[in-house]
């Protein structure tokens, strides 16, 4: 991934994201359901691996599937590359955890940037601990055998309601996850950091009292004096 699109993206919210996203047409980015196990203070940023799950059938989905050195989550845990994270459609079913402690492990080991799921974790606390963004709907202890098969790698998948194609741009803040499309990434970052100087200088201004009106949209031209003054004067 181009380090400076990296870079970028890891100094904006989500929220500022969207808005960016929704001015070009598209509505339904954030992974909905979907929350950091513990916030890390700092964004998840990278391209799409994926790993897609299906409802588990008993004859396939047995613990001895888990020796098997080609069962897809293993492999998916092994090849995806670093600087990347790990999205998994686990059909909004939280019930059987999409992976544990160790596997995440695994992941932050080779330098995966994040890990995301629609289902559950098992072991959430020992994740939360890691040194790796990762996101879920909620602990769940069952292995994903009991409820789910490990099938597909790196094709579009569904992930909380939003489509993800393999290195679409992922990125997750402290609040949520969205997902942009590789082909607008370098221009929504442009945007998304240029909104953000304007709504940092917006919340200094209204923490100085000044009304909103006119200032959040800028509808009044006295403020584009005030904010290219601001910006030259933070260096933003």
């Amino acid at each position: 991934m181009n380090e400076i699109l990296r870079e970028k993206l890891a100094g904006v919210s989500v929220a500022t994201l969207a808005t960016a996203l929704f001015k070009r047409g598209l509505r339904n980015q954030v992974i909905q359901g979907v929350h950091p196990i513990t916030a890390k203070g700092r964004n998840m940023v990278g391209p799409a691996f994926t790993l897609r799950y299906i409802p588990a059938r008993e004859d396939r989905n047995q613990l001895a599937e888990f020796r098997n050195p080609a069962h897809p989550q293993r492999v998916a845990v092994e090849t995806c590359p670093p600087g990347h994270v790990l999205v998994m459609d686990s059909r909004k079913d939280p019930r059987a955890a999409s992976a544990g402690d160790i596997l995440v492990t695994r992941l932050m080991v080779r330098g995966v940037a994040g890990v995301v799921t629609d289902g559950g974790f098992r072991d959430a606390a020992t994740i939360g601990a890691l040194d790796i963004p990762a996101y879920h709907t909620r602990p769940s202890s069952p292995t994903n055998l009991t409820l789910h098969e490990a099938l597909d790698l790196n094709m579009p998948i569904g992930c909380g309601d939003v489509a993800v194609f393999p290195d679409d741009i992922v990125v997750g803040d402290d609040d949520c996850v969205i997902v942009i499309p590789q082909a607008i990434a370098e221009e929504v970052a442009d945007e998304a950091v240029e909104m953000t100087a304007y709504e940092d200088f917006v919340v200094e201004q209204v923490k100085a009292g000044t009304p909103i009106i006119g200032l959040y949209p800028k509808t009044q031209d006295r403020f584009t004096a005030e904010f290219a003054a601001w910006r030259q004067r933070e260096k933003r």
